[in-house]
């Protein structure tokens, strides 16, 4: 059974690190890598060091946990390469220790915002689905040049139609034909949404009905969002899983125990799973905030058996290649195994998910429950399976009859 969320406001600060940072020895040790090697000095506070590939001093780097934002922010310390080596650590632990105390209390400015291009990149930060959809239609186009003071309507209106007339893509082969088709309206209203979300944050909504209203050209087009529909009961999931290549067969297998996205199944590391509590944080979503949730017991062995023989931020759910999945790695074997299986035209990764979250809504599970586990809003739960709800409701009511 699931159970319902576990009130949690931070990610694990720390992964456990096998070197101490504040001995020189063991620091001359470290392999080069791209990833600082962190110590902890006190909850949401961290001092890294990256040693240097050419044999220089490193660098040191601070770490700190932003409440406002649900995030971690950080700052380069510099080399310290003025100082004696043993006395680098204390010098960049304290340097690390002011930087967190700004962060904590407020002090650390902002970023200046002046164009459209800064608004969502700050927006972004915080939301790893809008960063995807800005790098594919603002950063590169002329809106993110625009001044936040200067924004007009028609800025937003002439954005809207170089969208709408976007065709999306539907296959990224490298060889071979692209396949394209029609920006479907529900997609566009996503695409806006993040804008409009990213906008809002930074400026107010112009008055209605004048060239100052930018809102007004970022309107959801109606009646745009279709219900999922199509789904796959137990046995038509067994039948996917037992035709699943083996490779993605661990990575599907948790689509059908945990109602995630794939994105977000997908962004586990080993690190986000406490096999001795069975609690699994999923951070990077969607929704840009972290949540912690407790899993059952067949979905804990699969978790656990991902975790072994790997590194704390190592992913969870990898390739044979060292990648982790991603949309354009999962779709083709679920694709061939679903055609394998005799299974509906249009069956997905994104299927699984609306499978899983029905059988929750069947199952009498509250609405609000199911939204926490998931990552999404009770709004969006009742309005995509309310209507199931209502069903179980009255099948329970006619149990009084007499």
């Amino acid at each position: 059974m699931y159970y319902v969320p576990i009130p949690y406001k931070l990610k694990s600060e720390c992964k456990r690190m096998a070197c101490d940072l504040s001995k020189v020895g063991e620091r001359e040790r470290l392999k080069p890598r791209r990833e600082p090697y962190w110590n902890r000095l006190r909850g949401g506070c961290f001092v890294g060091f990256r040693p240097s590939a050419r044999g220089g001093a490193g660098s040191w780097v601070a770490r700190a946990y932003d409440e406002d934002s649900g995030s971690y922010r950080h700052k380069a310390l510099g080399d310290f390469g003025d100082i004696s080596g043993k006395d680098r650590f204390t010098a960049a632990k304290k340097d690390a220790e002011v930087f967190a105390e700004q962060v904590e209390t407020g002090g650390v400015a902002e970023a200046k915002l002046e164009t459209v291009g800064d608004a969502c990149r700050v927006y972004a930060e915080t939301s790893p689905d809008a960063e995807g959809r800005f790098k594919r239609y603002v950063y590169g186009d002329q809106l993110a040049k625009v001044r936040l003071d200067k924004l007009r309507k028609r800025h937003l209106i002439d954005w809207r139609a170089r969208l709408e007339a976007t065709p999306a893509q539907i296959s990224r082969r490298k060889k071979g034909e692209k396949r394209i088709r029609e920006r479907a309206p529900a997609t566009i209203n996503r695409d806006m949404a993040v804008l409009r979300a990213a906008l809002t944050k930074v400026i107010a909504p112009g008055t209605p009905k004048t060239e100052a209203a930018w809102q007004e050209a970022l309107r959801a087009i109606p009646n745009a969002d279709r219900q999922r529909t199509l789904y796959l009961d137990r046995a038509q999931r067994r039948a996917l899983l037992d035709l699943i290549e083996l490779e993605a067969a661990p990575f599907v297998e948790a689509l059908c125990l945990l109602p995630l996205r794939p994105g977000a199944i997908a962004a586990l590391t080993v690190a986000d799973f406490d096999t001795r509590t069975k609690e699994l944080t999923i951070g990077k979503d969607k929704t840009g905030k972290l949540r912690r949730i407790q899993v059952p017991e067949k979905a804990a062995a699969l978790l656990s058996a991902q975790s072994e023989n790997k590194l704390p931020a190592a992913a969870l759910f990898m390739r044979t290649n060292g990648k982790p999945w991603d949309k354009n790695s999962w779709k083709v074997p679920i694709g061939a195994a679903a055609k394998a299986a005799d299974l509906p035209v249009g069956v997905t990764a994104y299927t699984l998910r609306h499978s899983t979250i029905t059988d929750l809504v069947q199952a009498g599970l509250p609405l609000l429950t199911i939204a926490q586990i998931s990552g999404t809003s009770a709004e969006m739960i009742e309005r995509h399976y309310g209507h199931l709800a209502s069903e179980a409701a009255v099948a329970a009511l006619s149990q009084l009859a007499l």
